[in-house]
């Protein structure tokens, strides 16, 4: 029986041809699953479109694509869903966002996204590296939403930018759960167990760190929406791919 996401684990279709052995697109597998890939568009730290995303899909290995799944399967009886912000990201969006890091004069995100760190300290932060466990295929970055809630305030590139650390009716609303910072926020709020957080959101990211860890992923404690699969098939391989839609 598929739910009412359109999500059903047992018949998962065939591997896309156009997509290496072992991948899959989440539309094609879950597609009430919702995305909102930011690196396809300008809505992200750097403020452009990054090197490797030519399409709006999240694209993953075929066991995290399943193990999300199970996630979303056990979110829905309580009227939440999954918003998926980044999954697979080719070698090249990494080392976009790194020659983005090294130039100190692109800051016009900052107010948004880092409003607190010296751009000069992003890599020593860990919050920019020169690789990413997004390119092996099994790491995710998510948040739970009520599934009976869209977008608040589309964001318009050229909007006025509002710091991600504020308080959730304060920074940009995007119709999740409030996890005490925005998606991407270069800032120790946005850390596992950081204080300065409400009770309502710490809960909220145990929730998220509680269904993803009962479905085989692991929490990174520096960012509450980045989960890598345990098992990842590809854990010593980094994919240089470019994020595309399904071919017709």
């Amino acid at each position: 029986m598929f739910s009412a996401l359109g999500i059903q684990l047992l018949a998962l279709p065939a591997l896309a041809a156009d997509l290496p052995e072992g991948f899959v697109r989440l539309s094609a597998i879950a597609s009430g699953i919702e995305q909102d890939i930011r690196y396809f568009g300008s809505h992200n730290f750097v403020g452009r479109p990054i090197d490797g995303y030519d399409a709006h899909e999240c694209i993953l290995t075929r066991e995290a694509g399943a193990a999300l799944l199970a996630v979303a399967n056990d979110l829905e009886p309580e009227g939440l869903g999954l918003r998926l912000y980044d999954c697979y990201r080719p070698v090249r969006a990494v080392a976009d966002f790194a020659a983005w890091a090294n130039d100190m004069d692109a800051l016009a995100m900052q107010a948004e996204f880092y409003p607190r760190i010296d751009k000069a300290d992003l890599f020593d932060l860990g919050y920019i590296a020169n690789r990413s466990g997004h390119s092996r295929g099994s790491t995710v970055d998510l948040a739970i939403r009520p599934l009976d809630q869209a977008y608040s305030n589309p964001w318009k590139k050229g909007d006025e930018l509002a710091d991600c650390t504020l308080p959730e009716t304060a920074r940009f609303a995007d119709g999740i759960l409030d996890f005490g910072t925005g998606y991407d926020c270069f800032d120790v709020k946005a850390h596992h167990g950081a204080a300065g957080v409400t009770p309502t959101a710490a809960a909220n990211r145990e929730k998220l760190a509680t269904v993803m860890e009962r479905h085989g992923f692991k929490r990174y404690a520096e960012e509450w929406w980045h989960y890598t699969l345990v098992d990842e098939p590809f854990p010593d391989t980094y994919f240089e791919f470019p994020v595309t839609a399904a071919t017709p």
